[in-house]
């Protein structure tokens, strides 16, 4: 993806589906869809620890932050858009122990070593349309010795569910019109210039690999996969 791709995608949640339009998208999701959803939260909240201090990336209203909030100590979620950062802290206001602001992933703006636990889930990694290597190695500086950064991306075996998704998202005017000459492999593409990629065990893997990194990568529920990230090396080794 060119340069100029990546950042009209990364503001396409700034812009276009976000706050209630990105509550809907979510809200009005197909039951398996919902079941995907519901199984990514469910395996989060299992690693995490109620002594935790976690991070959101991409926390858009709110969503996951909710569910996170009932385990962690304390919660921060990061976003680009002001719109949906004003839902969240509506959606929010009942919950105490959730900080909101208004941050890149590209550059996290917290000490080094603040969480316990960083989020990206939801294809994080691949909607931020952020490159993968400066995602994680922000998301590794704010990370804690002995604490991981969650990703995650779609499983192939929810492909077709996931394209209706979209299209269902089309259809009510939350995305463009799907082009669906340039969709498919796991790519969905739009005619307003929006492009929805994965990452798979595979592009997991070679990142990984790439970077000298101590993770695992699981699928659960034959939707999501996830990359889990253990911080073991002193900061020098992961920002040099």
């Amino acid at each position: 993806m060119d340069p100029n791709s990546r950042v009209q995608n990364s503001q396409y949640y700034a812009k276009k589906l976000f706050a209630l339009k990105l509550k809907q998208a979510y809200e009005t999701a197909p039951e398996r869809i919902q079941q995907y959803l519901q199984a990514e939260i469910e395996y989060v909240l299992d690693q995490i620890k109620t002594t935790d201090t976690v991070l959101e990336l991409g926390c858009g209203y709110g969503r996951v932050l909710k569910h996170v909030a009932t385990k962690g100590r304390k919660i921060i979620g990061i976003d680009i858009s002001e719109a949906s950062l004003a839902y969240a802290k509506e959606y929010l206001k009942e919950i105490s122990n959730v900080d909101l602001h208004f941050m890149t992933a590209r550059k996290i703006q917290f000490p080094e070593e603040s969480f316990d636990v960083v989020l990206g889930i939801q294809n994080a990694i691949s909607a931020m349309k952020i490159d993968p290597e400066i995602l994680i190695t922000q998301a590794l500086r704010v990370t804690k010795i002995g604490g991981k950064v969650i990703l995650s991306s779609y499983s192939e075996n929810i492909w077709e569910e996931r394209l209706n998704w979209f299209i269902q998202q089309s259809q009510e005017g939350l995305l463009g019109e799907i082009d669906f000459a340039l969709t498919g492999n796991g790519v969905i593409v739009c005619k307003d210039g929006f492009t929805a990629t994965t990452f798979s065990v595979e592009d997991f893997q070679m990142l990984i690999g790439k970077m000298k990194l101590k993770a695992y990568i699981i699928e659960i529920d034959e939707s999501s996969i996830f990359c889990i990230i253990e911080r073991e090396e002193p900061l020098s080794r992961i920002t040099k």
